[in-house]
């Protein structure tokens, strides 16, 4: 199957996208990841001054769908928030498979998308989520949605995180 046309962004797993929506949603869970990256050596130190201002900076008040949390990710079904994007036409689903089974979830997001998100970053409030997404890609770098999950769900003491035992 082809790539729609009028697309210019492709996620090519729902597991990745769901990783990417949780740290997305759950900044001290996104704070933790990047300190986990700059404790081992794959980030600058100047990213614990960005740490630090997720741990303390208020999150707008804008979430429509909460998502639940479980150990330290989450699946949701992505349907309800992603079929917003869709009826606007800022982005597009495709499942390849069966009716019983689908084999894979492929997600895109079209030129009307990305004007979109170009104007959002210009928006005071809601350039916020422009600038955790951009903390996202950092974190997920080109990992797979297996590898995400899996970095989620592993407790932070095997990752090397400080534990506050206090």
């Amino acid at each position: 199957m082809e790539d729609p046309e009028e697309c210019v962004v492709v996620i090519r797993a729902e597991l990745r996208l769901q990783a990417l929506d949780f740290w997305l949603r759950n900044p001290d869970y996104l704070a933790g990841e990047l300190l986990t990256k700059v404790e081992g050596g794959d980030l600058p130190k100047h990213y614990l001054r960005v740490v630090e201002h997720l741990l303390d900076s208020p999150e707008p008040d804008l979430h429509w769908y909460p998502m639940p949390r479980w150990h330290h990710g989450a699946y949701e079904a992505i349907d309800d928030a992603f079929s917003v994007l869709s009826a606007y036409e800022l982005a597009l689903v495709r499942r390849l498979g069966g009716l019983r089974k689908t084999a894979r979830s492929q997600f895109f997001l079209t030129e009307a998308g990305r004007a979109a998100a170009a104007e959002l970053a210009s928006e005071p409030v809601l350039s916020w989520y422009t600038e955790q997404v951009k903390l996202v890609a950092v974190v997920a770098g080109d990992d797979n949605g297996s590898k995400l999950k899996k970095r989620q769900y592993q407790p932070p003491l095997f990752r090397g995180e400080l534990v506050d035992r206090g």
